[in-house]
């Protein structure tokens, strides 16, 4: 009797294990059915169709807003592990100055570009501060008025 328990146990141990390394599988964004895709046709649908059939964009061009982005992204985690990205649709829809459609492309994960950072620093309006002048910098700014002081009771 002790060594079905002993057996129970040591399969349970061992189904508990297996199912501890299988990965975590997460998705990301907004992916547009295909069949909606499908529906959308350059020069016949608008902004608002567009909308309508697969919701607003995850964000639009930088420039203008003529260019529609749809990103959707599929992440794979392995317990502790920093999470994988296993793959990437991105959906670009064009409009023309009427806000008609223009082109729909599909873009994956094998299409992006790895964009290094520039080195150095932006510069900013303004002047740099010595520690004096920014630990000095409000002294006789603020004047108490008899007015704004609180009353006693």
């Amino acid at each position: 009797m002790q060594s079905i328990s002993y057996r129970l146990l040591l399969a349970a141990a061992l189904l508990g294990t297996a199912t501890a390394c299988s990965p975590t599988v997460d998705m990301r964004g907004n992916q547009p059915l295909p069949e909606h895709l499908a529906e959308i046709k350059p020069g016949r649908y608008t902004k608002s169709d567009v909308v309508a059939l697969i919701g607003t964009p995850a964000t639009v061009g930088p420039f203008s807003d003529d260019h529609w982005y749809y990103i959707s992204s599929k992440f794979e985690t392995f317990a502790f592990l920093k999470p994988e990205e296993i793959e990437r649709q991105v959906v670009v829809i064009d409009f023309d100055k009427s806000g008609t459609v223009t082109n729909l492309r599909k873009l994956s994960l094998a299409d992006g570009e790895s964009v290094d950072m520039a080195a150095g620093e932006t510069p900013t309006a303004g002047k740099e501060l010595s520690v004096l002048e920014q630990l000095l910098g409000n002294v006789g700014k603020f004047n108490s008025s008899s007015n704004d002081a609180p009353k006693g009771p």
